[in-house]
């Protein structure tokens, strides 16, 4: 089984951090050609493109002047500890130790508008590019049309020795759109997560992007590989609601914030 988490906007690679294994993005030379075009762009055109600031805009247009083809400790952070934001707040894998940290790297993947796909402890360099961006390179219009099926191909070889194959998406429609599920061959379960409003059930984003990390962290401490062990989750008062839920889409609620 494989867990699906998206990347964070937030960056740290000032933390200290411990010392553990890295490995390389699968889709460098993907990443290369992106950041090509990406250097292309002015400081405006980059603000325009995505929607951001023009401090924000400047820091990562300076970002692909920076990328390298080569990675090294100086420029690259393991993705799993550069990553912040609600969901790695969940997830706190600066905390994880060795072995569930390895665990993670057989059953984890973040999906990037950069990297295309991401093991947590693949080196990354600091960048900004949402799957969303509409960056025309080549014949694609964008990064959906960029990464065509190759991201859903690279998720089936990577259950392909699972007996019955199941992605376990915890990451955003945004993100979630660029896994071409008719390339896909596995099942997909989706989690959900809501707390109560007046009114009913709602998703907050906040909590639930905190909640797909926590369910992340939660399913490697305890070596998870069924979807049915995932009902069991129980962490900050959320509880699997058999109601509301469907076998392909997991609800979880809970009645207070914490």
């Amino acid at each position: 089984m494989l867990f699906l988490l998206s990347p964070a906007k937030s960056l740290d690679y000032a933390s200290p951090v411990a010392p553990v294994p890295h490995t390389l993005p699968h889709f460098l030379e993907d990443a290369a050609r992106l950041i090509e075009v990406l250097r292309r762009k002015s400081p405006q055109e980059i603000a325009t493109l995505m929607d951001i600031s023009d401090p924000l805009a400047a820091l990562n247009v300076a970002r692909y002047q920076g990328w390298s083809r080569k990675f090294t400790a100086r420029n690259a952070r393991q993705a799993v500890l550069a990553f912040d934001g609600d969901v790695y707040d969940g997830l706190k894998g600066r905390q994880l130790p060795p072995a569930d940290l390895d665990w993670a790297q057989q059953h984890l993947r973040i999906l990037s508008g950069l990297y295309g796909v991401l093991r947590p402890l693949d080196w990354m360099q600091p960048y900004r590019l949402e799957m969303g961006t509409a960056l025309k390179v080549g014949s694609a219009a964008n990064l959906y049309q960029y990464w065509g099926g190759r991201i859903a191909q690279h998720l089936n070889e990577a259950v392909a020795a699972d007996k019955t194959p199941v992605v376990v998406n915890l990451a955003s429609q945004e993100y979630f759109r660029a896994v071409d599920r008719q390339v896909l061959k596995a099942r997909v379960v989706e989690c959900v997560f809501e707390e109560w409003r007046p009114g009913g059930y709602k998703i907050i984003s906040f909590s639930a992007k905190k909640a797909r990390g926590l369910m992340a962290r939660w399913a490697i401490q305890k070596r998870v590989e069924t979807p049915r062990r995932l009902e069991q989750f129980n962490l900050e008062g959320y509880a699997f609601d058999p109601a509301a839920s469907q076998p392909e889409r997991l609800v979880f609620r809970r009645r207070t914030t914490t």
